[in-house]
């Protein structure tokens, strides 16, 4: 179907909330676009999603594709009645990790609709959201729809690797009243498909990589030295492996535990409630166990790649171990590093920060967005818990926080826990949830921007 096609599946002069055929064809097609890093497809899906909103009534020039390199940015803009407000933005990105055809049931790019599931990479993460966002202000504009505060919609072209996209959109756009992310977030089904739990996300671990060397002269295996480079990070590794950052909690952390409580019960729910309350350290000790947990107690560092050695028969000259960090919201990156350095204990290691992190401190908990996302999400699934949480991972959304806008992970996306294969293999949405995701969506743009 065609983009004229597209448009004429709307109703015409109707208040109501996209159709999900078209927000269904907007995903497939968004999907077979293969937006990995140096394919130089992004431009494309860019293009294809401002034809979209363009048919839909959208002006040439509130619709702004910006190359960058061999990806791009893509803004949309639904202008507001009220030049005084800040605007209301909106992301997602167009990239996708890698996918190898090899490893895959189906081609990954080849977008497929079976047993009620969309598969393809980029799916879940993050064409799904951006389909939703794009239908929905597709169908915004189309009714004439004109809010009091101006809303864009910002889509990078990096957020898997660089963020270099990410970066300029949030330099561009930080004199912005707030963020609504449709990449964090988002809805439990249980093993039925019934929706139990709604998370907004409200916070970002900061994730930063550093390296920590080690050097000796070397020379040969049959006259073994005390400097081997490869036992000192051997070492290294295991203080690393030992050691435990401080707990530590935040509004966002003690709002999400306490309502996660009852529903996780036995000795996990009491401790989570004893932490909250009290920063009890035996209660942090007991959740740091569960690896689903430790990440909202405190920041935590784990070895991820190493190398050493040169020869078989040689001494290692170096050895050197990458370290991955997901640091808790406020602290400092150079903090993390000094007390890594502490831990290594080793005064001829050399430590160093790879790339150029970025950290920021969560977003405050805001009624309005907050009552919002629980309006919205409650009238698809009335009764279903709807709660604030920080994520371990990053997204688009780390850099606008830390130039203060206000960002929050609203992700429209339902799915059953075991069906989560974002970044993996045969990576798949369900397909019965997307007439109430763009009912969620519509409901969420008009509460806030009204």
């Amino acid at each position: 179907m065609g983009v004229s096609g597209v448009v004429l599946a709307w109703p015409l002069g109707v208040m109501a909330a996209a159709d999900a055929g078209v927000a269904k064809d907007i995903l497939m097609r968004s999907v077979a676009f293969r937006t990995v890093e140096g394919a130089g497809q992004v431009p494309k899906l860019a293009a294809y999603y401002a034809s979209v909103l363009k048919a839909a009534g959208f002006a040439d020039g509130d619709v702004v594709i910006t190359p960058m390199g061999e990806t791009a940015t893509l803004a949309a803009t639904i202008r507001g009645s009220d030049a005084t407000l800040k605007p209301m933005l909106m992301i997602g990105h167009m990239d996708v990790v890698v996918a190898d055809r090899a490893d895959w049931t189906r081609d990954p790019f080849v977008p497929v609709e079976e047993d009620g599931y969309i598969f393809g990479r980029g799916a879940e993460d993050n064409k799904y959201d951006v389909a939703m966002m794009v239908a929905t202000l597709a169908q915004l504009r189309k009714e004439g729809w004109t809010p009091r505060r101006t809303v864009i919609l910002l889509l990078s072209g990096d957020e898997e690797t660089a963020m270099v996209t990410t970066k300029a959109l949030a330099s561009q756009y930080k004199d912005a009243e707030l963020l609504l992310n449709g990449d964090g977030g988002g809805g439990l089904l249980n093993e039925e498909g019934k929706p139990v739990l709604y998370q907004l996300q409200a916070g970002e671990k900061t994730y930063a990589d550093f390296e920590i060397g080690f050097t000796d002269a070397g020379g040969h295996s049959s006259a073994p030295t005390p400097g081997n480079p490869i036992y000192r990070m051997a070492r290294a590794i295991d203080a690393i492996a030992a050691y435990q950052f401080a707990p530590m909690r935040n509004e966002l952390t003690k709002v999400s535990l306490m309502l996660s409580a009852d529903r996780i019960g036995g000795d996990v729910g009491a401790a989570m409630k004893r932490y909250a309350q009290t920063g009890d350290a035996a209660a942090a000790a007991l959740l740091s166990e569960r690896p689903e947990f430790v990440g909202q107690v405190r920041t935590t560092c784990v070895a991820t790649m190493a190398q050493a050695g040169h020869a078989l028969n040689a001494l290692p000259q170096s050895a050197k171990v990458s370290v991955n960090c997901r640091i808790f919201p406020g602290v400092s990156i150079e903090a993390v590093k000094a007390e890594l350095v502490k831990v290594v204990a080793d005064p001829s290691a050399s430590v160093k920060t790879l790339g150029d992190p970025l950290a920021s401190d969560a977003s405050p908990l805001r009624g309005d967005v907050m009552a919002a996302v629980r309006d919205a999400v409650t009238a698809r699934a009335p009764g279903i818990a709807v709660m604030p949480g920080m994520s371990a991972g990053a997204t688009d959304s780390l850099y606008f926080r830390a130039l203060g806008v206000p960002s929050y992970g609203v992700s429209s996306l339902f799915m059953k826990a075991q069906d989560g294969f974002a970044h993996g293999l045969n990576e798949r949405v369900p397909v019965a949830g997307i007439a109430a995701s763009l009912e969620q969506w519509d409901a969420v743009v008009r509460a806030l921007a009204k």
